[in-house]
Order: C-alpha cells, then sequence, then structure tokens
C-alpha cells in the first residue's frame, strides 16, 4: 500500500534532478552553505577557491553582461550557469532535450548516461576549427535542480575520459553555491552574475 502511494508521488511530480544527497553535498542552496567559508563572490554563484583552480567570467559582447562562469581546473574546463526555476518542478529534463537537439544539429553524437549527478549527457561535437576537419570535441552536459533554482554545467578536457580528474570536477561543481535572491524571476532566466567584489586572499 505505502509502495503505492510513494510511486504515485514520484510520478506526480516530473521532479528535480539532482543527487540524492544535494542538501549536504552540494551543489547548495545559499541557505544550506557554511557561512565560514571564504567563497568568491560572483552574485548567482559562490566558489570556493581551491588550488590549482582558475577562474574566467564569459561576457556577452553587445551587453557586456556576464553569462557563464568558466573554471580551469585538474586539466578540465568546467563552465557554469545559474537559473532561476520553478519551486515545485525541475528544468534538467527539458534542458537536456534542448541540448540533445543542439548537439544533434550541429552533426554531433550524444549519449544520455546516469552519472555521479545525476542524468548527464556525454556529447561528441565537431570542431569547426583546425586543419582536419574531423576533430572532434567530448563534453559532458552535467544540471541539477535545486529550490527554485537549476544549476547547470558543461565539463570539458580530462574530466570527459579520465576518473580521477572526473571526480575532482565534480567535486568541484558539487561545492558550488547558487545564491537565487529574493527577487521575482521568470524560470529559465539566468541569475544574474558580476565581477567578484574582494578575491579571497591566500
Amino acid at each position: 500500500m505505502t509502495d503505492d502511494s510513494e510511486q504515485q508521488i514520484d510520478a506526480a511530480a516530473p521532479a528535480k534532478s539532482g543527487p540524492a544527497d544535494r542538501e549536504t553535498a552540494g551543489p547548495f542552496d545559499e541557505a544550506e552553505a557554511n557561512a565560514v567559508r571564504p567563497y568568491i563572490d560572483l552574485g548567482g554563484i559562490k566558489i570556493l577557491p581551491r588550488e590549482g583552480l582558475n577562474l574566467r567570467l564569459e561576457v556577452e559582447e553587445q551587453t557586456k553582461r556576464i553569462v557563464a562562469v568558466g573554471l580551469d581546473y585538474a586539466d578540465s574546463t568546467l563552465q557554469v550557469q545559474p537559473f532561476a526555476a520553478p519551486r515545485s518542478s525541475g528544468l534538467w529534463a527539458e534542458t537536456r532535450d534542448q541540448i540533445r537537439q543542439q548537439v544533434k544539429q550541429q552533426g554531433g553524437r550524444v549519449e544520455e548516461r546516469e552519472g555521479p549527478l545525476g542524468p548527464e549527457l556525454l556529447a561528441e561535437v565537431p570542431v569547426v576549427a583546425g586543419a582536419d576537419g574531423a576533430a572532434k570535441r567530448l563534453a559532458r552536459f552535467v544540471g541539477v535542480d535545486g529550490p527554485r533554482w537549476f544549476l547547470r554545467g558543461v565539463i570539458g578536457g580530462a574530466a570527459t575520459s579520465d576518473v580521477g580528474a572526473a571526480a575532482a570536477v565534480e567535486d568541484l561543481f558539487r561545492s558550488i553555491v547558487v545564491v537565487r535572491g529574493g527577487s521575482p524571476m521568470p524560470p529559465r532566466d539566468l541569475i544574474p552574475l558580476r565581477m567578484p567584489t574582494a578575491p579571497g586572499t591566500a
């Protein structure tokens, strides 16, 4: 009897996607984060500094607004974007479908698999530049639905194939804190990012 009711609850919510231990192991909501830790404050997200981590802000040409945060770590790249999301349902399932279509339109291949962060996409995307036209780039698309936010990540470099690098980058992704803020925002809007106010002094 109880099994039935639990299954009904699961089926009713096109629910949020993410690790079962997200609240304790991350990615964190601002309310769940350890306030004592020396985070780099980028507005919509906070990053925990660590040795060997380089941070880049990706800026849109026309608007000059920051649209993504790029992290170089463990011979890999991790691009992250925080989005506003509905309180009750998640965005990752729908976003995966969109990414799958985009990759196929570019002539790439994509497969869905279950990763440490939940469902993820492994994509092989043709690289336009480069001498040989057959060059392919591997990318892992990961996403986690939190309370009223969705954090998307694109992983490149060693962490697409090397287990040790993958674990390091997944740990980095899980250490991120998303700051949704109290202001109303339409779902799928990028939570505003900004230059770090004061980089943590090492």
